[in-house]
C-alpha cells in the first residue's frame, strides 16, 4: 500500500460536528467520511484517478479465524 499524505484542515466547529455525527452514523471515523465525501466528489466530477486504491468498507473489520490447534 502507498503512503498515505497528511492534510491540515480548517473546519467551521458546527460543520466538523455535523460531519462527526455523519461518519459515527456510517460506522466511519470523520478523517475516513472526509476522505468517502471527497472521493465521492472526484469521481462524480470526473476527476478521480485511474490508479486511485479501495478504501476499506464502514465498521470493524472482520474477525480472521485463527487456525485450531
Amino acid at each position: 500500500m502507498s503512503e498515505r499524505k497528511g492534510v491540515l484542515l480548517r473546519l467551521d466547529p458546527a460543520v466538523h460536528d455535523a460531519l462527526a455525527r455523519w461518519a459515527a452514523d456510517e460506522l466511519r471515523s470523520t478523517n475516513a467520511q472526509i476522505e468517502f465525501l471527497l472521493r465521492r466528489a472526484l469521481a462524480e466530477a470526473g476527476r478521480l484517478p485511474v490508479h486511485v486504491g479501495q478504501m476499506r468498507h464502514p465498521g470493524r473489520p472482520r474477525a480472521t479465524s485463527l487456525p485450531e490447534p
